[in-house]
């Protein structure tokens, strides 16, 4: 294992908001929700050194004490935010400019094109490895075309789910495989 390390910043409601919304058409159930422990352990093998997963939540009324005691039990530090605005896109956007200062890698778990300004930022830095976790169809725009981004995807590459979901999604030749279709 490296000294170095990543951070992972999870945008949780932007993820939940894709699969329920766009991937689902309804509130997901629970095994249709990523497996987070999967994530960390995904990312700490992948690019071989510690990862501190910060999960950033907004809190409206009292905290959601089981998940958050869930987050804090497979490794990750609950990030409980409240306030006006869009407050979990405020937080990471936050934490990402804090992370220029550091040596540090970083992956972001978004699909949300507000974050594209400290990504580019973050995967200019000389050295530094940036990669961005979703689904792919999802990303936007903006996210997709920052330069020397990795991107890893949430379900088939990540693992992050025990049963599959009913995604659309362009394949590439080399990936099909005929069987997930008869």
């Amino acid at each position: 294992m490296s000294d170095r390390s990543t951070y992972l910043l999870v945008d949780g409601e932007n993820i939940d908001a894709t699969i329920g919304m766009s991937i689902l058409r309804r509130r997901p159930q629970p095994e249709e929700r990523p497996r987070w422990n999967t994530l960390l352990s995904f990312m700490g093998r992948q690019w071989d050194q510690p990862v501190k997963g910060l999960f950033f939540l907004a809190v409206d009324g009292d905290m959601p004490a089981p998940f958050v005691q869930a987050l804090v039990t497979i490794g990750y530090q609950p990030i409980m935010l409240r306030g006006e605005g869009k407050v979990v896109d405020i937080g990471i956007q936050r934490t990402a400019e804090a992370l220029q200062a550091r040596e540090a890698d970083v992956a972001l778990v978004s699909h949300d094109s507000d974050f594209a300004p400290q990504m580019a930022a973050l995967a200019a830095t000389p050295g530094r490895r940036t990669a961005l976790i979703g689904f792919s169809e999802f990303l936007s725009s903006e996210l997709r075309k920052i330069p020397d981004v990795e991107f890893f995807d949430l379900e088939h590459t990540v693992g992050a789910f025990t049963t599959p979901l009913p995604r659309m999604r362009v394949i590439e030749i080399d990936e099909f495989d005929p069987l997930e279709f008869i």
